[in-house]
């Protein structure tokens, strides 16, 4: 009997998967929100699926190829949250006077709190609104649009520093009916200092990689340089992910009883870049969403082209032979004269 409660419970362990996705259904959508109140639609695809990495051999050249990737966390110093308020009133200074009043009413409720930032209005839209008033005649009748109020459309940018500060806000507004959050941006002041930052520390990666040429047996200085680079910058609202969490049914309960099935709740996680292939990251512990910068350099090293060999000097052409006399005097001596040149 123990030998097979052991042999059942071996083979259940062994149809069980290991579970380290959370509730991860392997269906869950994926989709870009911010925290915002943003519609959707959404379809169905894989996440999280395993890479595959296939060995490939590897091809010498004497042409050297360097690619560095960089990335930098760093949260926002400034946030700006944008509410949708839309207002009807039966005329314009109504509708113009109900939305004075809805937002003085978040202002002073956020500054009672100690609330040290600034508001904005954006406008959008101030139209009439009409319905069909029908006109019955003898014989026809008559269909006229008339005005029965006016719809007023803005929009309130609250601009803040302490991430802190978002709960302030949202607790003023849904207070005062003000529940469409759009968007929230994320700022950071000091870009250039940042970009700096990256640049040091990929020339330090292009230095230790060039360094390792050299022990290899490359002579750098024999190699023209070739290069591209660009910038990027990416903000939390770009990488938040849906999802929908995994859950069973009991089967024996569905053969007893009859199941009716719920719409599962459809949940959000903030995904940032993944790391796989950068070989610099600063800041790489991160615990709230925030800005990533990115930065990458592509380096090609060709060598230089052989210089063309110099032409040797020609030699100089002989002179030529200057005629020579020779004189044969009766007493049996030689003598030779030059021939004056002509």
């Amino acid at each position: 009997m123990k030998t097979i409660l052991c042999i059942c419970f071996l083979a259940v362990c062994s149809a069980i998967p290991a579970q380290h996705l959370g509730n991860f259904n392997n269906q869950a959508v994926q989709m870009e929100i911010s925290r915002a109140n943003i519609a959707t639609s959404m379809g169905n695809g894989y996440i999280n699926q395993q890479k595959r990495h296939h060995s490939q051999p590897l091809q010498p050249s004497n042409v050297l190829t360097l690619n560095l990737k960089s990335l930098y966390n760093i949260e926002a110093t400034d946030y700006t949250a944008v509410f949708n308020i839309n207002q009807v009133g039966a005329s314009a200074q109504e509708a113009t006077d109900l939305m004075n009043q809805k937002v003085d009413a978040i202002k002073a409720a956020l500054k009672q709190d100690g609330f040290t930032g600034q508001f904005s209005m954006d406008m959008i839209s101030f139209v009439p609104q009409y319905e069909i008033e029908v006109t019955k005649k003898l014989f026809s009748k008559t269909y006229t649009e008339v005005p029965v109020g006016f719809e007023l459309q803005q929009n309130l940018l609250i601009s803040y520093k302490n991430d802190d500060d978002f709960q302030k806000i949202l607790t003023a507004c849904a207070n005062n009916e003000v529940y469409n959050l759009v968007k929230v941006d994320y700022y950071v002041n000091n870009l250039d200092e940042i970009y700096k930052k990256l640049q040091e520390k990929l020339l330090e990666e292009v230095s230790a990689k060039k360094n390792y040429y050299e022990a290899l047996g490359f002579d750098m200085s024999t190699y023209d340089v070739f290069m591209a680079d660009k910038k990027y910058y990416h903000v939390p609202k770009d990488y938040y992910r849906s999802y929908q969490a995994a859950e069973n049914v009991s089967v024996e309960a569905a053969q007893k009883k009859k199941v009716t099935r719920v719409k599962k709740p459809t949940s959000y996680y903030y995904d940032p870049i993944s790391y796989d292939g950068y070989d610099v990251v600063v800041n790489a512990g991160i615990s709230k969403p925030v800005i990533q910068l990115g930065m990458d350099l592509s380096l090609r090293y060709q060598p230089k082209p052989e210089k063309p060999k110099e032409p040797k000097p020609a030699s100089p052409a002989p002179a030529p032979p200057k005629p020579k006399v020779y004189v044969i005097s009766p007493d049996g001596p030689v003598h030779i004269k030059q021939m004056p040149d002509s």
